[in-house]
């Protein structure tokens, strides 16, 4: 398997569960910490249309800076290209952590979806 990216933020405990569940499954991967390098707008296209979800799971609903913004009820009134821009910003409005790898994207962690799709 090729190595996978793995963007994380490192003082979220899910993060850190993914992260132990991929080095228990010798998954490699390349880590981007989402705070530090959020990703582009591009980059989050090109994820959700690998994803196959819709374009609100992008978003960290349970963050602060989500809530700030009010997103909950402006996000319906935004267009795909508004709401790449908008994730493009700040890492935290972003679901985490993202393993992006050759075939599928995985937004949170849940381990049987995550054994499920990597095996």
């Amino acid at each position: 398997m090729k190595e996978a990216l793995f963007v994380w933020y490192p003082r979220c405990s899910t993060c850190q569960k993914a992260e132990k569940w991929l080095k228990a499954h010798d998954i490699p991967t390349s880590t981007r910490d989402i705070k530090e390098e959020n990703p582009t707008a591009a980059e989050l296209k090109e994820w959700h249309a690998k994803s196959g979800l819709p374009l609100k799971r992008f978003f960290n609903t349970s963050g602060l800076k989500y809530k700030e913004l009010g997103l909950k009820d402006k996000l319906k009134d935004m267009s795909e290209e508004e709401q790449y821009a908008l994730l493009a910003t700040d890492g935290m409005l972003v679901k985490r952590p993202v393993l992006v790898t050759k075939n599928a994207v995985l937004l949170g962690f849940k381990e049987a979806e995550w054994t499920e799709k990597l095996g």
